[in-house]
């Protein structure tokens, strides 16, 4: 009697390997951390984070109302970086007007980039006339200078912080659709977009879920850049005096305010929240080269 022969067992499936994302991760991750000025620029940004919305909370100061008996005084022990034309105290006022600064920079320059990124994306994924007629309509906006659009939507209305924001939103989403655009222009011929469009995916989600998660190096790293850039361009705007209206106030403002009585010598006006402008904008820049090098592999799939 002939033995019956059993099959053998099926073999164990093999332990799932980790996410190729995960590992890309950890990889840009480890990148970032060896550039030691994207370090030091992360470091300042976490400060002055801290410094502007943590600070008040230790450091409490009077900020609206108008104290002429301690106009202009000289730092000391009372006041560590003295007081302005209209005896608010000069340290308080910088967290303060960090505050805004810090908030509208860092909402501007995401509407920003996410209004690029969709506009770019649109355009680099539809391609022909449509591409066309979009990114000349992007080379006609970029052709006219933000500050001088800016400019003149002040001396018109007044925004608020909601509508600086959207002011700045506005005037600032060029270059990074032009960036996600060059991306995208790559990503859609690649095999999973194709095999997507082959079995009837619609371009939305080709857009949304291929081409943007894979351009999300790129993003980021417009991001950063657009914070900076928004920053910047708030204290140009505050300090021609067209920025947020009294008693608010931001870095440029405060640049503003404090020139005449520079000329008096009182440098604490202007040193404090010139330093601080200086110091945010390079932080901020520092970190988007660090995420640009970090992230700088191609062929992602």
């Amino acid at each position: 009697m002939s033995a019956v022969i059993q099959p053998d067992p099926a073999p164990a499936p093999a332990k799932a390997a980790a996410p190729h994302e995960a590992t890309s991760t950890r990889l840009a991750v480890r990148r970032f951390l060896r550039n030691r000025l994207a370090v030091v620029g992360l470091a300042v940004v976490v400060f002055f984070f801290l410094f502007c919305f943590a600070g008040p909370l230790v450091y409490s100061t009077d900020q609206t109302h108008t104290l002429l008996q301690q106009v202009n005084l000289a730092p000391s022990g009372a006041h560590w970086l003295g007081t302005d034309a209209v005896g608010h105290d000069e340290l308080g006022r910088l967290m303060y007007g960090g505050k805004v600064s810090l908030i509208v920079g860092l909402a501007a320059g995401v509407l920003a980039t996410c209004i690029g990124t969709l506009w770019g994306a649109a355009a680099g994924y539809a391609g022909g006339w449509i591409d066309a007629v979009m990114m000349r309509i992007v080379d006609a906006g970029i052709a006219i200078p933000a500050l001088f659009i800016l400019l003149v939507v002040s001396a018109i209305t007044t925004p608020g912080l909601a509508g600086l924001v959207l002011i700045l939103g506005l005037v600032s989403w060029l270059v990074p659709s032009r960036l996600v655009r060059a991306e995208t222009l790559t990503l859609k011929n690649r095999d999973y977009v194709l095999t997507l469009r082959a079995i009837g995916g619609t371009h939305a989600r080709a857009i949304l879920r291929h081409i943007l998660p894979n351009s999300v190096s790129t993003v980021i790293v417009a991001a950063t850049f657009q914070v900076a850039d928004a920053i910047l361009l708030v204290a140009y705007v505050s300090y021609l005096g067209m920025g947020v209206r009294p008693p608010q106030t931001d870095w440029g403002g405060m640049l503003s305010a404090g020139l005449t009585a520079a000329y008096s010598g009182y440098w604490w006006l202007i040193l404090p929240p010139g330093l601080a402008i200086i110091l945010v904008v390079w932080a901020f820049n520092a970190i988007g080269d660090g995420l640009r090098d970090a992230f700088d592999v191609r062929g992602r799939g």
